[in-house]
């Protein structure tokens, strides 16, 4: 189980020396925090178990869902350059995290240059997704935006081995909302609409993709390659 926290691939030896950087925290709980927007940056995260939202906060305190980090997946990067967290990331379920200090990592990424390669490539897809959710918020409709959240949670697992079309959310009609900027009505009304089209199956926070084919051409074609 220990690879959940490595999300990277090394051989042996390097996996024993990043292994050894790494601090397993308690459990958190929904509504527990990382780190709080502004907080100074110190460590990267890697979600063992569960699911992390991260948000921004306006000057006068409005939230807005940033992104939802789930096992196998880093958290905090954006803090690398400026020093500061950028945002704030709280657990919405139950949550196993991993913490690996930054400036211990850092060293070992100088010595490692597998490592090295490997954060690349993690910033590489932050930069990808960011340029994902700037046409989804943008250029697509409603049905568009509902439709690509769906299946982009669903290819995530996919990514650590996992061939499933069943999605249980961890998070609420109200903060898939938030982060698409939608009305939870909206939201609730396509994915209804979304079921009697048979493309999913709902079931509470129980989704089952049906005709993934069907709904990706729901979900819109979009103008960068790599990015569906």
């Amino acid at each position: 189980m220990r690879g959940f926290c490595l999300p990277v691939s090394l051989d042996f030896k390097e996996v024993e020396l990043l292994d050894a950087i790494i601090t397993r925290s308690r459990p958190l709980k929904p509504g527990e925090h990382m780190f709080r927007q502004g907080d100074a940056f110190s460590s990267l995260f890697a979600i063992h178990s569960g699911c992390v939202k991260t948000y921004s906060l306006s000057d006068n305190g409005d939230e807005q869902i940033t992104g939802f980090s789930l096992p196998s997946e880093l958290v905090g990067l954006s803090g690398i350059d400026t020093g500061q967290y950028p945002v704030g990331a709280v657990a919405i379920e139950t949550s196993s995290i991993c913490e690996i200090p930054y400036s211990h990592f850092n060293e070992l990424s100088n010595k490692m240059g597998s490592l090295k390669t490997q954060l690349v490539n993690t910033l590489s897809k932050e930069i990808r997704n960011d340029l994902r959710i700037q046409l989804l918020l943008g250029n697509k409709n409603a049905t568009e935006r509902v439709s690509d959240f769906l299946l982009d949670l669903v290819a995530r697992p996919k990514l650590r081995g996992y061939a499933t079309n069943f999605i249980c959310l961890p998070m609420s009609r109200n903060e898939i909302a938030n982060y698409l900027g939608l009305a939870v009505e909206t939201v609730s009304r396509i994915l209804s609409r979304l079921q009697k089209s048979g493309l999913i199956k709902v079931n509470g926070r129980e989704i089952e993709i049906i005709d993934a084919a069907s709904l990706k051409v729901k979900s819109g074609a979009c103008i960068m390659s790599g990015l569906t």
